[in-house]
């Protein structure tokens, strides 16, 4: 499996996934509009360990959605969850979506 974008969010394939089962689907919440990037159909579960976002796509596809991008389908699989950063003179930030 090849990593998948929607905007500021990554996905990584990852052979399995550790860490504790969070209660929602919601993969990041943007800073500055307020949209999020969440799971909108398809049964998946999502996991944080370390800090660390997991996401496990139980059915054969779920839906990733948020406001200002085009949906996507990702497949079953597990997948580590990262924000997107880019560097400023200050640092390294995160991209604010």
């Amino acid at each position: 499996m090849q990593p998948i974008r929607q905007g500021d969010v990554i996905l990584l394939p990852v052979e399995q996934i550790n860490g504790q089962q969070l209660p929602h689907l919601t993969l990041a919440e943007g800073e500055v509009t307020g949209h999020s990037h969440r799971i909108s159909d398809g049964v998946a579960q999502l996991y944080e360990k370390n800090g660390i976002l997991y996401l496990q796509v139980v059915s054969e596809t779920a839906t990733l959605t948020h406001e200002e991008h085009q949906p996507i389908e990702l497949p079953q699989g597990s997948w580590m969850v990262r924000i997107q950063r880019e560097y400023e003179p200050q640092g390294w930030r995160y991209v604010a979506d």
